[in-house]
């Protein structure tokens, strides 16, 4: 046999004296094979190191192993997190998981859609940037079912995971209100995203609410770098006209603005500006202040994103289901002391 040749059924067969058809049956149905044969097909495989194209029996049968997962930023502990429960229930149903990130860009989030629909995924798993829902629907009509995780307050032709974004800006708020904090601010960047959007929102209602005024200050993304330079610009304010509470859209500006603060311990956490950020990401907990920061369920999410698209696959005609978790407040150093 040629160096370098990828073995083939043919040659397998060739080896234990069988038909070909005889090894695609050790393959896929060994129990209608004798177990002499099957024994001299699996030894001529081990021997000669046969691996199957499972990608061309895939496209025989018109269906995949494979399950694509898109997310907004993997860079973002929480969407690793929420990949990790979507892998942990992948591997139970012996499915394969695929994941790309967008970085917040729509075009990025078309490109990996279409690629998916192309290598004939047996379903999509997206948090979107909200503006791909034309194509969504494309794909769901042509056969590949998506479902939506971060969906927020729209409900979908297919089934979706998401969380209550405006409950939890309320309750970041409602928690710094009640610690007698007056001066609010909300660390945010791209409004453009639901996420982001839904939380703000629920904290300007919060706000409103116990009278008090919020001021938002807009970093440039939703990275620590950005939330950094957020923590730097208030640092350089006068004692007297910094806010003394900041709720951040997640964790990762949260701690930025936390390492701010931290330099040359210019500002005291939480004795001077208490501190909330959004996700209870892994490290929340191990920052240099541990950080007070409302939870999003991300492992459950994901778990229940695959098996809400199990349901589509086993069934083209399931009714769509639309499951909402409410966050919860997890109460750390940072607002606490």
């Amino acid at each position: 046999m040629a160096a370098g040749r990828l073995v083939s059924m043919k040659d397998v067969a060739r080896r234990a004296g069988v038909s070909v058809g005889t090894v695609s049956n050790v393959l896929n149905r060994p129990a209608i094979v004798s177990p002499d044969r099957r024994e001299r097909v699996e030894a001529a495989i081990a021997e000669l190191g046969y691996v199957r194209n499972d990608a061309a029996r895939q496209l025989k049968l018109g269906r995949s192993r494979t399950v694509g997962a898109i997310v907004l930023d993997s860079g973002n502990p929480f969407y690793a997190q929420l990949v990790g429960g979507i892998e942990a229930a992948a591997e139970s149903s012996e499915l394969a998981v695929i994941a790309g990130s967008t970085t917040n860009s729509e075009q990025r989030e078309r490109l990996y859609l279409s690629l998916f629909e192309e290598q004939r995924v047996r379903g999509i798993l997206l948090a979107s940037t909200g503006g791909t829902r034309d194509l969504v629907a494309q794909i769901r009509r042509r056969g590949t079912p998506v479902v939506l995780v971060e969906s927020g307050r729209d409900r979908t032709e297919g089934s979706s995971v998401s969380v209550d974004d405006i409950a939890g800006g309320e309750i970041a708020v409602r928690h710094l209100a009640g610690l007698g904090r007056t001066r609010l601010g909300v660390v945010a960047a791209r409004q453009d995203l639901r996420q982001v959007a839904d939380r703000l929102l629920g904290a300007r209602r919060a706000a409103e609410a116990a009278g008090i005024a919020l001021e938002v200050l807009e970093a440039e993304d939703l990275t620590v770098l950005a939330g950094r330079h957020i923590g730097e610009q208030v640092v350089a304010r006068p004692a007297a006209e910094r806010p003394d509470a900041l709720f951040c859209v997640n964790d990762l500006l949260a701690v930025g603005v936390l390492q701010a603060f931290a330099f040359r311990h210019q500002v005291a956490v939480p004795e001077e500006i208490a501190l909330v950020g959004y996700d209870d990401i892994a490290f929340a907990s191990s920052t240099v202040v541990p950080l007070t920061s409302v939870s999003q369920p991300s492992d459950l999410m994901g778990r229940t994103a695959l098996a809400l698209l199990e349901e589509e696959i086993a069934r083209e005609d399931a009714a769509p289901r639309h499951v909402s978790f409410t966050p919860t407040l997890v109460e750390r150093e940072s607002t606490t002391g």
